[in-house]
């Protein structure tokens, strides 16, 4: 299967209310379209995570930040060009996405994506992506594809073919909460 006929059926069952298993910007991910309420129940359901235990939303690029985010903070712009690493950025004000992705507090973390698979499936699906390790709450996340678990596998409705033999480690992003000011926590290095 080429990458391009891999993305272009992530994206139909992506479209379709689906499920999918895909290589990300850090570690392999469960995601759906972060506008269908569906969808996003069904990756806690497939996790056996509680819903107050939020996921985050990948974007392919800033601009779409004002689609998704109430009022950010115009300085998160010039912060997000200094950054190397994948970085996920707790915003408030959360918009556009379905109810169950967003926090109890109306926040929502978020990363833009530069890895272009990424960008690829966001941009052709002109929507959201949800991204969340893949694996069962409380397990350790797969550093790599052979490491993640039948019951994930089984429970999608899509795997991606793209980078399965890649065994390079990848971790997690940087996790910061954006304040006032641009003043920001760091919540995960």
């Amino acid at each position: 299967m080429s990458l391009e006929q891999d993305i272009a059926a992530a994206v139909n069952t992506l479209r379709e209310g689906g499920i999918i298993l895909y290589p990300t910007d850090t570690i392999w991910g469960i995601g759906c379209d972060a506008t269908n309420e569906t969808a996003v129940a069904k990756i806690y359901a497939l996790k056996k995570r509680a819903e107050s235990k939020s996921m985050i939303v990948l974007l392919a690029d800033e601009r779409s930040l004002l689609q998704y985010i109430a009022a950010p903070d115009v300085q998160v712009f010039d912060f997000l060009e200094t950054v190397s690493k994948p970085t996920t950025i707790i915003y408030d004000g959360a918009i556009g996405l379905a109810d169950n992705v967003i926090n109890a507090d109306g926040s929502i973390g978020i990363r833009i994506c530069k890895d272009e698979l990424c960008k690829a499936i966001i941009k052709r699906l002109g929507k959201p992506l949800v991204s969340t390790s893949a694996n069962i709450s409380g397990q350790a996340s797969p550093a790599f594809y052979a490491e993640i678990s039948e019951d994930i596998k089984q429970g999608v409705d899509y795997i991606m073919n793209h980078r399965q033999n890649d065994t390079s480690p990848k971790l997690p992003s940087t996790i910061i909460k954006w304040g006032d000011n641009g003043v920001y926590t760091v919540i995960r290095p």
